[in-house]
């Protein structure tokens, strides 16, 4: 429903939409007109696709086989399936995911998600591939070494939405900031503070380049021109998490850039600046677990 909300403005950025489920032809066009669906929605029969994709759920696969009774595969089924019983509709399901594919049909990047309830927002996906997005209100931080601009991909998120908190950063004229790889020096690093129900996944890094400092023939992994340092975050949709976001109207999010600059001559003193994203907390996902 959020693809066909964007679907004009995808489309008019030259970004088609297919959407591609296990369903019948016949539930997925019942689905289309109750729903004003206007992109493809194709239905993959025995889920010949998913299975060559690599995408097939195992979870559900396992739940209906000879383990379905042990607890620890009931426990991953609730997880990663449904909080329903196992029973034969969830044979062949795909994890959800999107995969991007470029004009010749080559598939260019993949984004999917763990939990069954969950969503990667589309600006969130944007985002990952490098395509312009929904521009969203950013906080702009100068120091002596960078100029930087922190926000959201999305203003707003329902719980089980995956979306993105990055960083665009812009070293200043003759400052290098240190990429991973670079040893003895302190890393740049996009942190964020434990928020209960807050799930967020390792910092995505743009490729570096190599610098080379000549006094110490000294050859490191640095950052020089601008860049994004991007965190994917998800507030779960969990019984527990829905009761603790209870009444809450949005979500402040702390987080600190660390880093370290250095120029042709001085490294400087380690730095970290303060961050902060505000997301505005909506409705729950289709499909979210009920308590």
């Amino acid at each position: 429903m959020e693809l066909q909300s964007r679907v004009e403005e995808l489309q008019a950025d030259g970004i088609g939409l297919v959407g591609i489920s296990y369903d019948s032809q016949q539930t997925l066009a019942d689905f289309t007109q109750r729903n004003g669906i206007t992109f493809p929605l194709l239905s993959d029969a025995g889920s010949a696709t998913i299975r060559r994709y690599g995408i097939l759920n195992t979870v559900a696969e396992e739940a209906l086989g000879p383990n379905g009774s042990d607890p620890a595969v009931l426990a991953d089924f609730e997880r990663y399936v449904s909080v329903t019983s196992a029973d034969e509709r969830f044979r062949g399901i795909p994890y959800p995911g999107t995969f991007i594919v470029d004009p010749q049909g080559q598939v260019t990047s993949r984004e999917f998600e763990d939990y069954y309830w969950e969503r990667n927002t589309v600006s969130s996906v944007m985002l990952a591939v490098g395509a312009d997005a929904t521009p969203v209100q950013a906080t702009q931080v100068s120091t002596a070494h960078l100029d930087l601009s922190a926000y959201a991909s999305d203003a707003s998120a329902a719980l089980g939405t995956r979306f993105s908190l990055a960083v665009d950063i812009t070293p200043k004229s003759g400052m290098h900031l240190y990429a991973p790889g670079a040893t003895d020096y302190r890393i740049v690093a996009l942190n964020i503070a434990p928020e209960p129900h807050l799930r967020t996944e390792a910092a995505q890094y743009p490729e570096s380049e190599i610098y080379y400092f000549a006094p110490l023939d000294e050859r490191v992994p640095v950052f020089q021109q601008p860049f994004t340092l991007r965190v994917e975050a998800v507030a779960e949709a969990t019984a527990a998490a829905r009761q603790a976001f209870a009444g809450r109207d949005e979500l402040v999010i702390a987080g600190t850039l660390e880093y370290q600059a250095c120029d042709d001559a001085i490294c400087y003193n380690p730095v970290s600046v303060p961050l902060s994203w505000t997301i505005a907390l909506e409705g729950f996902v289709p499909g979210a677990p009920r308590p």
